[in-house]
Parts: structure tokens; C-alpha cells; sequence
């Protein structure tokens, strides 16, 4: 509470008790600090607002009147201090999260579904880019960060990583035959991520393989170079969220199973508030039991 506001309330209490010793002992200080309080208002004022004497005590006019503000202003308070607190105790309002392209789609629009269901108080706003944003600028309360994490002081969780799967469709291993080894993809249509490496590094425990990634294909998003390999067009190696479907359909078939491609960090930061709000602080939570 300000100073201004403590004095209001110390004001409140002398007003209505019948010295200042009796305000003090209430308040739980001295009756000289009671005395500072009063005096303290009645300098800003200019004007005297209880006269004293040895037996007794008295609101002046204008004492009287600031009395019943005083008391006006401190429910006020005493209100928007509760509206906050139920606000932090009781998510609810809105709450924007920033999430990359690919993972919202595929990994967190089906979580916030869920969450909107079991608190519908809030209002979801979800904004996907694969750019960083700056969570204090952009107003944004949540935000799942793909990849290292630069030393910005938000509060992070880790997620499970995302991986990367090599597929092809099955018309074309009919074609082209099932490499059996890395190496083999030296002989494929390999679809490249454009503005990425084209060398693909496997690893099965302490062996290495890293293949040159050559073929007829070349896009900026991974979603194309996976419809292009249902196609039948080549061989893909793309994140497990866009392939998962084509897998499960049958459409694509996993290659080289036992070696991983370098897996990408996953984590959901929040800023450091040292008490976040229920919403934020629900959020979180109900997005690392079913993806953390």
C-alpha cells in the first residue's frame, strides 16, 4: 500500500476510535507514528482534519467530510484488490500464445481445444510465426520456442523435442527400392527443406553417417515436400508432427529405423512474473502434462 493510502487508513482508524493510543493499538504502532499519519495528511491538505485535546477528541468540518472519502477510496481498493485476486486465482480473460507454424497446427491447436473446454472463461488468442517474438512487446503471455534457447530470462519448460522421420511412399520403394543403409540415399530423390543444410547427419549410437541430400525437389515448407513424397516423388525427412498422419495411412513408410536425425529442443516460456495468473499458470501446466 502507498504511503498515501496508509495514512488514509491510519487517518480512518484515529476518526472513529476514541484517542489515537486506541487507533495505535488496533493498527498495531505507536501512537507518535498515528500522530505522523494525521499530520502528514493535514500538511498536504492544509487544513487541520482532528482536534485534540487532553480529554478529548474531534473531526473538524472538514475532517468529517475527507473521513467519508477516505472511506469511499479504501473500499475501492479494498474491491480492485479482490477483482485481482480472483482474476490470479480463477483463470480467466485473454490469453494470447505464440506458437511456430507447424507445431500450432499439428500440436497445440488440439491442447488448446481441450483446455478452452475445461475453462471457458478464457479467451484464447493464438498467433503462429516462425519468427521470435518479443512476448513483452507483442502483449503475448505464453509462447513455445523451437530450438536453442537464447538467455532472454523468461521462465522455460522443456517439451518433448521434435524429430525428424525419413519416409518415402510405397509406390516409390516399388520403383526405386528400400535403402537399407544411409548411404543409400546417395542413389534417391531426396525433397530438400530450402535454407537448410542438405547434408543429413544419422546417427545409430556411436556410428555416423552423413548423406548429401540431392534430388529434384526444393521447398520452404515441410508440409509440400511431405505431399510431394505421398506423391511418390522422392524421399522426405521432415519433422515427426507432418509425417505421423501419411504413416498411419500407410501413404508413407518409415526408412532406416534404429538411426535418428539431430532432434530440435522444444520449450514453453512464460515472462518472469513471480506470480503469473491462474490463466497463464493453468496453461502452462495443462500444456506439460500432454506435451511436455
Amino acid at each position: 500500500m502507498s504511503d498515501k493510502l496508509r495514512s488514509m487508513q491510519v487517518f480512518v482508524a484515529a476518526a472513529t476510535a476514541p484517542s489515537f493510543a486506541a487507533a495505535a493499538q488496533t493498527l498495531d504502532m505507536s501512537s507518535v507514528m498515528v500522530g505522523k499519519h494525521v499530520q502528514a495528511l493535514e500538511r498536504e491538505l492544509g487544513a487541520r482534519l482532528i482536534e485534540r485535546t487532553t480529554r478529548r477528541q474531534s473531526l473538524t468540518e472538514i475532517g468529517a467530510v475527507y473521513l467519508e472519502r477516505c472511506r469511499d477510496v479504501l473500499a475501492g481498493v479494498e474491491a480492485a484488490d479482490r477483482v485481482a485476486e480472483h482474476l490470479r486465482a480463477e483463470p480467466q480473460g485473454s490469453l494470447r500464445i505464440s506458437a511456430p507454424a507447424t507445431y500450432g497446427e499439428h500440436r497445440l491447436a488440439p491442447v488448446i481445444g481441450a483446455y478452452a473446454a475445461l475453462y471457458p472463461q478464457v479467451k484464447i488468442d493464438l498467433v503462429l510465426s516462425n519468427r521470435v517474438v518479443d512476448m513483452v512487446e507483442e502483449g503475448v503471455d505464453v509462447a513455445i520456442r523451437s530450438g536453442p534457447l537464447a538467455d532472454t530470462g523468461l521462465i522455460a519448460r522443456a517439451l518433448k523435442p521434435g524429430h525428424v522421420l525419413v519416409a518415402a511412399s510405397p509406390e516409390y520403394l516399388r520403383r526405386r527400392g528400400t535403402p537399407a543403409h544411409p548411404a543409400e540415399l546417395a542413389g534417391h530423390n531426396c525433397l530438400a527443406f530450402a535454407g537448410a543444410s542438405t547434408t543429413w547427419r544419422f546417427r545409430r549410437g556411436d556410428e555416423q553417417v552423413e548423406v548429401m541430400a540431392q534430388g529434384s525437389l526444393v521447398s520452404n515448407t515441410g508440409a509440400s515436400l511431405v505431399t510431394a513424397a505421398i506423391a511418390g516423388m522422392g524421399v522426405v525427412a521432415q519433422a515427426d508432427l507432418l509425417m505421423e498422419p501419411a504413416l498411419e495411412k500407410g501413404t508413407l513408410v518409415r526408412l532406416l529405423a534404429g538411426w535418428e536425425l539431430p532432434s530440435r529442443p522444444l520449450h514453453i516460456v512464460r515472462r518472469p512474473e513471480s506470480r503469473p495468473s491462474a490463466k497463464v499458470r493453468s496453461f502452462v501446466d495443462f500444456a506439460l502434462e500432454r506435451l511436455g
